[in-house]
């Protein structure tokens, strides 16, 4: 196990990245991904650009923090296996961070993982384990056997080098657009949005988060001072649907931070996805929709430069279809 997570009456105590930290993920991402480009985004108002993540390899952002933490399991001593549970971009992340730099991985997705998905993944290589009818059984699964094989298990979010690797964005973000204002950001369990708040840290750049409204456990957790177990539903942006873990040092981060955190409705987002496709020419799947879709929707009004964060591509064809006649129909009707 690493040295960075210390169990504690059954909770992950995780760190929040340190100084080294964060210029050891800046160093391994410069050295294997490119600088994604920004480009405005006309027709919403002024002074908008869109970060374009989607481009790198898997598809997704998410690649930033899997490699970050696979090269910080390598160089800390320990077996240099890694472990983690996703059916999602951060496996994919995960997988080929692994494959690039030759570390036995394996990922658990629940049994109920989308068959496209876990075949997806067996595409990789790496050793694909299907335990749990949901993903907390799934997670659970890997957490142990991580302890057991004498693996790092890297989190989604809730690790300190994958929040570290997603803040090599805001490293990026202060080279290309100068005067920059804010960021907008898509937020499930926080990581992105805790990485890039942290690579603002003192900026003066202030940094907005975006939940689907069905979806908002991060939110609720903001509101109240204390992660809660709240119910959560079915949303369009898949990439950001769940709870947060229990101790999640992204809670703490983003509670110091964040300077914002808004919602958005399921209708909302399906009108920026299509939006995004008619518009702008962009593929984006749901996650990646939600800051366009707090613009539109005047939940994030107006105000200097602003970056907004397009954190990936991966969603069905079928989803995608279907949100592009739902969120056009909604678009003519308003």
């Amino acid at each position: 196990m690493s040295d960075d997570v210390v169990p504690h009456n059954g909770v992950r105590q995780v760190e929040v990245p340190s100084r080294a930290a964060l210029h050891a993920a800046l160093e391994a991402v410069r050295r294997y991904l490119p600088v994604t480009r920004t480009a405005e985004l006309s027709g919403l108002g002024e002074g908008l650009h869109a970060k374009i993540e989607f481009e790198l390899p898997t598809g997704s952002f998410k690649v930033r923090g899997a490699l970050a933490a696979v090269a910080a399991a390598q160089g800390g001593g320990e077996t240099g296996q890694v472990v983690t549970a996703s059916a999602g971009n951060h496996g994919l992340g995960l997988a080929y961070a692994a494959g690039l730099l030759g570390a036995p991985a394996t990922v658990v997705v629940p049994r109920t993982a989308s068959a496209a998905k876990v075949a997806k993944l067996r595409a990789t290589g790496v050793t694909l384990v299907q335990e749990g009818a949901t993903y907390p059984e799934a997670e659970a699964f890997a957490l142990a056997h991580a302890e057991q094989i004498g693996a790092r298990f890297i989190s989604a979010y809730n690790d300190p080098h994958v929040i570290a690797g997603q803040a090599t964005i805001a490293a990026e973000l202060l080279q290309q657009l100068p005067g920059l204002a804010r960021v907008v950001v898509p937020v499930g369990g926080g990581g992105l949005a805790s990485g890039i708040a942290l690579g603002l840290a003192g900026s003066g750049v202030e940094v907005i988060g975006v939940q689907p409204r069905v979806n908002a456990a991060m939110a609720a957790a903001l509101v109240a001072g204390e992660i809660l177990d709240v119910e959560v539903g079915e949303t369009v942006a898949d990439g950001l649907a769940g709870g947060v873990e229990a101790g999640s040092v992204t809670f703490t981060i983003l509670a110091e931070h964040l300077d914002q955190m808004v919602t958005v409705t399921e209708e909302e987002i399906a009108q920026a996805v299509a939006w995004g496709f008619t518009s702008a020419g962009l593929l984006l799947e749901g996650s990646a929709a939600v800051g366009i879709a707090a613009i539109r929707s005047g939940a994030i009004a107006p105000a200097g430069l602003t970056a907004v964060v397009l954190t990936g591509r991966n969603i069905t064809p079928s989803l995608y279809a279907r949100l592009l006649l739902e969120g056009t129909a909604g678009i003519e009707a308003s």
